[in-house]
């Protein structure tokens, strides 16, 4: 394959693999740090869907409460729409409704003489989500049964029901939105940034060179190709792959966007927090209660429909104070 070159200095992406589970691109013309810093906001600042509260109503299985509550906590759900929720701590509910949560049951019983194997298909939504989307469990597998939670012998049964809510991977890795997220930069190791520990002679042979990476960025160095000390990495292989919740695209449109906050947050303070008269592209919320219609972006954000729980002056929608928290006060 054809080394990636691109002329002039802005910023360029190709895609090299593009599906419902994963997307695998470079970003030529970027710098390490940001590439880092957009990697470490897909993995935990993007808000998900997760099963947070469950209310066993009946477990005759040879499974703990604890331990079936864990397992359901791991079950992906569909967070697309995700949006249209608010966070539960600014909302005026005092455990959870349809503005900030979603329920669902799980009822099974085995009357057979067979085992019977309880599956996350078998999570039934009881409550009116904002959409025919978000909170249903991901299935992908060729027998459409999802995850399997837990297996029943005769006259055993399991009555639980599930409160999900929205949150983020920074709270609780069960909010991840992706499996994980490959990141790699100089295939070939042209850099020097890594020193190779190897056991026999020859360390290329231990460390295997995935070639057509190497080709896309310029192919391997010459033999006698001086050391430029001052060269820095302008090509990052990432490879996204989701858990099934969000399309892998949505993970890297949310984690630019949600960036793009951050960033612009930090400019609007060091311009004093008050020139409204600036444009700063895609803004982050004020400390002072300001919003941005339904776009998430922030860690603590409740972003539409509902009042915020924190103090008299806020409004329905608006932001939750950066460093107040809703564990007993105080700051992270």
């Amino acid at each position: 394959m054809d080394s990636y070159d691109v002329e002039g200095s802005n910023i360029h992406v190709r895609f090299l693999e593009a599906n419902p589970t994963r997307a695998n691109f470079i970003i030529q013309n970027f710098n390490l740090e940001t590439a880092n810093s957009l990697r470490r906001y897909m993995l935990a600042e993007i808000p998900t869907v997760a099963i947070d509260l469950v209310e066993v109503l009946d477990n005759t299985s040879v499974l703990a409460d604890e331990f079936i509550c864990h397992r359901l906590g791991l079950i992906p759900l569909n967070s697309r729409g995700v949006e249209e929720l608010i966070y539960s701590r600014d909302c005026d509910c005092e455990n959870y409704c349809d503005q900030c949560s979603i329920t669902l049951e799980l009822n099974a019983k085995c009357e057979g003489d067979e085992i019977m194997r309880v599956y996350a298909r078998d999570l039934v939504l009881v409550s009116n989500p904002p959409n025919d989307q978000v909170g249903q469990p991901v299935i992908t597998d060729e027998d459409r049964q999802g995850s399997c939670i837990v297996k029943l012998r005769r006259g055993q049964a399991i009555h639980m029901r599930c409160i999900a809510k929205k949150g983020i991977a920074k709270e609780h890795a069960k909010w991840a939105p992706s499996a994980a997220i490959g990141f790699e930069y100089d295939p070939a190791n042209k850099l020097h940034h890594l020193d190779l520990w190897f056991e026999g002679d020859d360390p290329k042979q231990e460390w295997p060179v995935d070639e057509e990476r190497v080709n896309l960025d310029g192919g391997h160095p010459a033999e006698d190709e001086p050391f430029n000390y001052d060269a820095v990495p302008q090509r990052f292989f990432m490879d996204v792959e989701t858990v099934g919740g969000l399309d892998p695209d949505q993970i890297v449109n949310r984690g630019i966007k949600g960036l793009q906050q951050k960033l612009a947050e930090v400019i609007h303070e060091l311009d004093g927090g008050d020139n409204a008269n600036n444009d700063f592209g895609a803004q982050s919320p004020t400390l002072n209660g300001g919003g941005f219609g339904n776009d998430p972006g922030y860690t603590t954000p409740g972003y539409g429909g509902g009042g915020s729980v924190w103090g008299p002056g806020a409004t329905a929608g608006g932001t939750t104070p950066y460093g107040a928290t809703p564990y007993g006060g105080g700051s992270w």
